[in-house]
């Protein structure tokens, strides 16, 4: 996977993540998923997760092809 597509993967997986924190949690209402304890746990799973492929991108290094 190249280096900007794990950027974008890994801020849309955190985003999506917090978003479903704070429905599961009735912060943000309007849904479903609102006031359902599940989805907050589910959240803060795949926000880990697009927290994990950002800070694992940033942290290796690009890869050169200029030989």
């Amino acid at each position: 996977m190249s280096r900007t597509v794990s950027l974008v993967v890994g801020i849309l997986l955190a985003l999506l993540g917090l978003l479903w924190i704070l429905q599961g949690l009735d912060v943000i209402g309007g849904s479903g998923m609102s006031g359902h304890g599940v989805w907050a746990v589910i959240g803060v799973v795949v926000g880990a997760i697009g927290v994990f492929l950002l800070v694992r991108t940033l942290r290796t290094p690009p890869v050169r092809d200029d030989l």
